[in-house]
């Protein structure tokens, strides 16, 4: 897929971060870019099956988005042309991985909840311009490609009390998975993690800054 033109805009949805629309050879990608000044290290933030900005544990992916700005960190969240169209959302990821490498960023941490967990596994295992991948309530379908994402670092976590994708996908993929690997679960979170929000952004802020080597200003 290329990218034949970037427009800015405002957000595509809150009041934070800078909207962007990838006019590329198969449809327009909206996105949403938190710009930190002179970064070079940068996150791509991916939802699940319905695609938006927001993410899971009440839009935490904004929030975080905004937090590492001040450290030193971009991040471009995402949104899909066709959503719940697997080899169509991989596509959108890797124009905007493409599009951080081509703008001067090292590579990337990917973030993907659910549907979006696999997607950011296959984007993972497909590029070279990522820096390691975290995969929340991930489905299997899709994540079967997860031992090609080494020597990058994978972060799998799961809510054991899931409902809708048991917490048996995270050890699942945690088993296909090579080092260096991470699985955490946590015990009475549901699939949007809504219940071990605190902790999963304290998680969050300790491993994505610690992959991209980047000390976290507080």
């Amino acid at each position: 897929m290329q990218i034949h033109e970037v427009i800015k805009c405002h957000p595509h949805e809150g009041d934070v971060g800078e909207g962007l629309i990838f006019k590329t050879n198969r449809g327009d990608v909206r996105s949403i870019f938190h710009e930190s000044s002179n970064a070079h290290k940068s996150i791509i933030w991916v939802c699940g099956a319905s695609g938006g900005f927001r993410g899971p544990a009440k839009g935490l992916y904004s929030e975080l988005a905004e937090c590492f700005v001040s450290s030193g960190i971009s991040s471009l969240r995402m949104d899909y042309r066709y959503p719940n169209e697997f080899p169509e959302c991989v596509l959108d990821l890797l124009a905007g991985i493409t599009y951080l490498k081509k703008t001067g960023y090292s590579p990337t941490v990917l973030v993907g909840h659910s549907f979006g967990g696999a997607v950011v596994i296959a984007a993972g295992a497909a590029s070279h311009h990522v820096e390691g991948v975290v995969a929340l309530s991930s489905q299997t379908y899709g994540a079967h490609m997860a031992g090609l994402v080494s020597p990058k670092p994978i972060l799998v976590i799961h809510g054991k009390s899931d409902t809708r994708l048991p917490y048996t996908c995270g050890e699942q993929i945690y088993g296909w998975s090579e080092q260096p690997k991470t699985l955490v679960l946590y015990e009475d979170a549901e699939h949007r993690l809504e219940e071990c929000r605190e902790d999963l952004s304290d998680l969050l802020t300790k491993w994505i800054p610690a992959t991209l080597d980047v000390t976290l200003h507080t």
